[in-house]
């Protein structure tokens, strides 16, 4: 008679690991769609010129289609910001030309802020961890810093107009922020200078009547740079009361040693 056996027990086989090419596909893409935009030469068209020579179809577009050419023009901005192409500015101001400066505003700032979430995923996918996991003790406690105040520090980096857009885009996801924290910090950061723009755009129809072009360096006009930079250094705040909380506690904790 043979002696029962035990049922066997089968365990799940552990998933395999992505592939290095497949985590690497989307920035690829991305960047291959920047180096195709050049190459055909579609940057010579993101102009103000452009946009005078086409001003009669864009405004028939937005009359005939609506809430649809507003979705449109999100996608288009996402695009536009995901792929890195220069311009966003110019954007902005042709959001609020078309749809005047609420909605437009807040059609850039819903598609921007898609196209840096794309950017972001993209970067953090192909050579986030891989970056994280070749950084020396101090890289790697500056990298800690960063995601311990990453909301205000982004919100800084958002709201100051120094640096550029894409960069922005990249560093975060090099530093382990996370999706949340980076999208929430975008989406509020960029506001102030996209209405800024957006209110250009809202008059752009006489300029263009005049044969004239924007200043797209309004934003760095002291009556505009000024509040901006009182909103950065407001939400630097938590940063200092916390560190300086912390200094409180490393005093406290030295002197009952």
């Amino acid at each position: 008679m043979c002696a029962d056996h035990a049922p066997s027990r089968h365990t799940a086989p552990a998933p395999r690991p992505k592939p290095p090419w497949l985590r690497v596909l989307p920035l690829a893409v991305l960047c291959a769609g920047l180096a195709a935009f050049f190459a055909l030469g579609w940057h010579r068209h993101v102009s103000f010129e452009t946009i005078r020579a086409h001003r009669g179809m864009l405004l028939d577009w937005v009359r005939d289609w609506g809430l649809l050419a507003a979705l449109a023009y999100v996608a288009g901005y996402a695009a536009m910001a995901a792929f890195s192409i220069p311009g966003g500015a110019l954007a902005t101001i042709v959001g609020g030309y078309l749809f005047g400066l609420w909605l437009g505003a807040a059609a850039a700032v819903a598609g921007a802020t898609l196209g840096a979430a794309a950017v972001f995923l993209a970067a953090r996918t192909a050579l986030g961890d891989a970056l994280r996991a070749r950084t020396g003790g101090a890289l790697r406690r500056m990298e800690e810093g960063f995601r311990r105040d990453a909301f205000s520090y982004l919100l800084v980096l958002r709201l100051v107009p120094i640096f550029p857009f894409w960069l922005v885009n990249l560093v975060p996801a090099f530093c382990g922020v996370s999706l949340r924290t980076y999208v929430l910090a975008t989406l509020i950061g960029i506001v102030p200078g996209s209405f800024v723009f957006a209110s250009v755009g809202s008059g752009l129809g006489a300029l263009l009547d005049r044969g004239e072009t924007p200043d797209l360096t309004i934003v760095f006009q002291w009556n505009v740079l000024v509040p901006i930079l009182g909103l950065a250094l407001l939400s630097l705040l938590p940063v200092a009361v916390r560190r300086l909380q912390a200094r409180k506690a490393a005093r406290a904790g030295g002197a009952r040693e």
